[in-house]
């Protein structure tokens, strides 16, 4: 008995014993001095931190890696995760969250083949971090257990050949990456069990088979190709493939398909497809009916496309319908039919977002009360009108509102804003009136307001006091004349963008170092410009991308610049002010300065060398100074100016040549007013893409370069922008951001007067080397600027003939060509240049008679004047071949030819030749008025007929005077 019971004991033991060890074997811990159960195993704590010291950690991301007693649990580390009963490691989890990416506290370096001793590793994400400057070794592909890998962090990728056959995994994310080569997709078709597969941003132009790889992945749920520079596919494959029908999420984006390669997917997309995302193509026409049968679509986008007519009603239909993306396109009708259409079913009661910008609807918004979910209306820049006081007052849930560049009216009031979620609202570019009670407090909290040019005046709106979440105000020109109240500024920290532009606020700024956060990422964009602050200008903070605080009445100098050590400063805006003293002489600190404008001041003494170290600079802007001095050659490093005016100051010496050989970007170059002397240098013709060259009251002498020619960009007779300007995207929210355009403007003399040019200064192309003391002819090489909309080159001692080349500036409005020493005659070209607009040829040595055309006697006598030799209209001198001789005296009896021709002069020919007039001016005329083609199709015809007109009535007007004399 004593020795059964002792076997079974024995038994037992012998099973606890086994059951022990299988235990610690399958959960491995170890205790520190303190009893911490630490589950990491050794060899993979070794391979993490081996793996970290490759990484570049500048704002201690992986601060809780380490071999501290603390910190050995390597399953306790950020984005580390083991599991549970091996204690292996089976997630590295990387990713950097986009309000870290905003603020760059991202991961840098190499990735270490350290993570090959993760040997039970299932999920590695290092995606948002910033692995450029190192390739991913091959060893990724030897992870073998991986279910999913995110690499969409702008690492150079060549994918590994283990990896190509890597049949277990589910998810791959390689968005961003620079695959060194892309060519065909085949081996993605081997990855059986893919489930979701994002190639965003990697250029695919040459992988013609990625549709035929992607019809072979069954499994496939989410498929994200945008900005692929996919290839078109030919239709007839797609109806060849049976595609997958589990696809829940397809966005082909970006990628300028034609719709005869995205309409067919819509016939063989699943009905449960969820997303989709076909924006940014070249689908044209009406939307098509396919849609309908995707009941389950819960968002759809095709925005940025050319589709046209209107809104189907089988949008009303999807139920389950949230978000409905049709910006930019060409889509129009009355926005009264596009809401009945949407009315007319279910999707009124799902539809949390509408965006319907940038296309063409017309008319009221209609009350929108039983879009009982809507969050977010976007409607901007549409033809909309009437007005909007009630349409939106039963939409509680609105959260985000877009309604500017319409042509609403009508009043604002507080019944316009029951919405207490409202974070973003912009009512800008409409004739809008704010009236809202002096202690009305909102129920919402803004972080986005855009009320420009909406009238909200004159004193200052208390309501903004209770608006402390406010990251982009926009109250620019609407119509305040009042101080700024001190707890305005306490709103101040939070901002990203504040533009208070175009009032008439009055008082003094307080110090801006102070009152924007300093340590905010991407600072703070001021604009403040157009108002009547006065004062010394105060402290500005050193983050701000934008400051503009020109047209204002700031007084002394800006010395304070130099005490700004570091800044972040890409436009600096201090024009039009009233600022003296000598430029301050720190610009070595300001090299991300694109725009520095200082015009319009009282300035004095030379540019000091350091303003040619801000390399990167685009706009100098130094107009109307009182500056002097030879220009310091240091300027020549600033290689990146397009626009240089230096005009109106007492600068003097020769152009420099370098000008012409180191700052060939210029488009703009205004040296006007000062004290340049010597000949124009020819280095200047090596700016070819100079827009407007304005030399004019110097002192220059010599003869103008033949190579003017050189300057292409006024060889073109057309420009795509009316403007000239640098944008510049500002953060305004995690995840948000936002573009500020600077416009350069510039002081142009134009027909006599010198007006400002800033939204049509791409348009034009000015030449002007007025008051000087050029002599010599106008070389023809300059009538090969045929886009020349400005020739100045008045008052100079310019000799020889007017070249009968001049017609062929066809562009032109403007030629003044007074006070020379030209000779000859006007040659009968001018008389083409149809669209001239101010000619000035008084005041030299022109001699003969005035050409006769459309254009040239339309202009006042003034325009000839000084031209004693000149004859024929509009001047009263006649020449002598329009002045009639009398005819030797005839016989009553007498029977001449010349009486059988006065025969045909009766009152009958009179009336005839009158009626005749009219008939046929306004039968041909009046359609040439009415009909552009016609006008200028007959415009040559016309010109050509008015000679032999004028010839026919001085012949019968001869013979009429002889009539009535006898």
């Amino acid at each position: 008995m004593i020795i059964i019971m002792s076997s079974k004991l024995f038994l037992l033991f012998e099973n606890i014993a086994l059951f022990s060890v299988i235990f610690f074997q399958l959960k491995p811990t170890t205790a520190d001095s303190n009893n911490i159960i630490i589950r990491c195993i050794d060899e993979e704590r070794e391979a993490l931190l081996t793996f970290k010291q490759s990484l570049v950690d500048e704002h201690g991301v992986l601060s809780s890696w380490g071999r501290e007693a603390d910190k050995r649990d390597c399953c306790k580390w950020r984005g580390v995760h083991c599991s549970n009963t091996t204690g292996h490691v089976k997630v590295l989890n990387l990713r950097t969250s986009d309000e870290e990416n905003a603020q760059r506290k991202v991961l840098k370096g190499e990735i270490s083949p350290a993570l090959l001793e993760l040997h039970d590793i299932r999920h590695l994400d290092l995606s948002n971090n910033h692995f450029s400057a190192s390739p991913v070794p091959e060893f990724i592909g030897s992870l073998s257990k991986l279910r999913y890998l995110n690499l969409s962090c702008s690492i150079p990728l060549e994918l590994p050949r283990k990896f190509r056959n890597h049949s277990g995994l589910e998810y791959l994310n390689l968005e961003n990456s620079s695959l060194f080569s892309v060519g065909s997709l085949e081996w993605l078709s081997r990855l059986s069990s893919l489930r979701h597969l994002d190639l965003s941003y990697i250029n695919l132009t040459k992988s013609s088979d990625w549709f035929q790889v992607v019809a072979k992945l069954h499994s496939l749920k989410s498929l994200v190709l945008c900005s692929c520079a996919l290839p078109p596919v030919n239709p007839s494959f797609i109806w060849h493939f049976n595609l997958s029908t589990s696809i829940e999420t397809l966005d082909l984006s970006d990628n300028n398909l034609p719709s005869s390669s995205v309409y067919p997917w819509l016939f063989n997309l699943s009905r449960n497809i969820l997303f989709l995302n076909l924006g940014s193509n070249s689908l044209r026409g009406s939307i098509p009916e396919a849609f309908q049968h995707m009941v389950s679509l819960k968002s759809l986008d095709l925005s940025d496309s050319e589709l046209e007519g209107g809104i189907p009603k089988f949008f009303g239909k999807m139920c389950s319908l949230k978000e409905l993306g049709l910006p930019f396109n060409k889509l129009s009708g009355q926005f009264s039919q596009v809401i009945q259409n949407l009315s007319c079913g279910c999707v009124e009661n799902s539809l949390k977002g509408l965006y319907l910008q940038y296309n063409d609807f017309t008319g009221p918004v209609p009350l929108l009360g039983g879009f009982s979910s809507l969050e977010a209306l976007k409607l901007h820049f549409n033809r909309l009108n009437g007005t909007i006081d009630k349409s939106l007052s039963q939409l509680w849930k609105l959260e985000s509102v877009s309604l500017h560049g319409n042509s609403f009216t009508g009043v604002i009031s507080e019944t316009f804003f029951p919405m207490s979620n409202l974070h973003m609202l912009t009512l800008d570019e409409n004739s809008l009136t704010l009236k809202l009670s002096h202690d009305w407090v909102p129920p919402f909290q803004l972080k986005s307001l855009s009320l420009a040019s909406c009238k909200m005046g004159p004193l200052f709106p208390k309501w903004l006091q209770t608006q402390n979440q406010l990251v982009f105000l926009d109250i620019s020109n609407v119509g305040i004349s009042d101080s700024i109240p001190d707890w305005f500024w306490d709103l101040s920290s939070k901002l990203s963008y504040l533009n208070i532009s175009n009032n008439h606020i009055k008082g003094k700024l307080p110090d801006l170092s102070l009152t924007f956060d300093g340590t905010r990422i991407g600072g703070t964009s001021i604009d403040i410009n157009s108002n009547h602050f006065e004062g010394s200008i105060p402290p500005l903070p050193s983050n701000s991308p934008f400051l503009n605080l020109s047209k204002n009445k700031f007084s002394g100098s800006v010395t304070f610049l130099c005490s700004i050590s570091e800044n972040t400063w890409n436009f600096l805006d201090l024009s039009s002010n009233l600022l003296s003293g000598g430029l301050p002489d720190c610009w070595l600190h300001f090299d991300s300065l694109f725009v520095l404008n200082l015009a319009n001041n009282r300035f004095s003494g030379k540019i000091p060398d350091s303003m040619g170290f801000p390399n990167n600079i685009r706009t100098l802007n130094l107009h109307n100074n009182r500056l002097t001095g030879e220009l310091p050659s240091s300027l020549r490093n600033c290689s990146q100016l397009r626009v240089l005016d230096l005009g109106k100051n007492a600068f003097f010496g020769e152009i420099p040549t370098w000008i012409g050989e180191s700052l060939q970007n210029l488009i703009v170059l205004s040296l006007k007013s000062n004290k340049f002397h010597g000949n124009i240098p020819y280095q200047l013709c090596h700016l070819g893409f100079i827009q407007v060259l304005d030399l004019s009251l110097n002192i220059i002498s010599g003869k103008i370069p033949k190579c003017f020619n050189n300057f292409s960009a006024m060889t073109y007779e057309r420009c795509s922008n009316p403007t000239i300007g640098f944008a510049k995207s500002i953060l305004v929210a995690p995840r948000t951001g936002n573009y500020y355009t600077y416009l350069v403007n510039l002081l142009l003399t134009w027909k006599g007067s010198e007006n400002e040019y800033k939204s049509t200064l791409g348009l034009v192309r000015c030449l002007d080397l007025s008051s000087n003391k050029l002599d010599g002819a106008i070389p023809e090489e300059i009538m090969d600027l045929v886009g020349l909309i400005a020739l100045n080159l008045s008052r100079n001692n310019l000799t020889g003939p007017i070249t009968p080349k001049i017609g062929e500036l066809t562009s032109l409005d403007f030629l003044d060509l007074s006070r020379n020493l030209f000779s000859g005659s006007i040659p009968s070209s001018l008389s083409q240049l149809s669209g001239l607009g101010v000619l000035d040829l008084s005041y030299n040595n022109l001699s003969g008679k005035i050409p006769l055309g459309t254009q040239l006697q339309s202009f006042n006598a003034s325009v000839y004047a000084g031209n004693l030799e000149l004859c024929g209209l509009p001047l009263a001198n006649m020449c002598p071949d329009e002045q009639s001789t009398p005819s030797p005296g005839t016989d009553d009896d007498s029977n001449t030819l010349e009486d059988e021709d006065d025969q045909f002069i009766t009152l009958g020919f009179y009336v005839s030749s009158i009626l005749g007039f009219f008939v046929g001016f306004w039968g041909v005329c009046g359609n040439l008025m009415l009909n552009r083609s016609w006008r200028h199709g007959y415009f040559n015809f016309l010109t050509g007929m008015k000679d032999w007109v004028y010839v026919i009535w001085a012949v019968n007007f001869a013979k009429l005077q002889r009539k009535f004399r006898n």
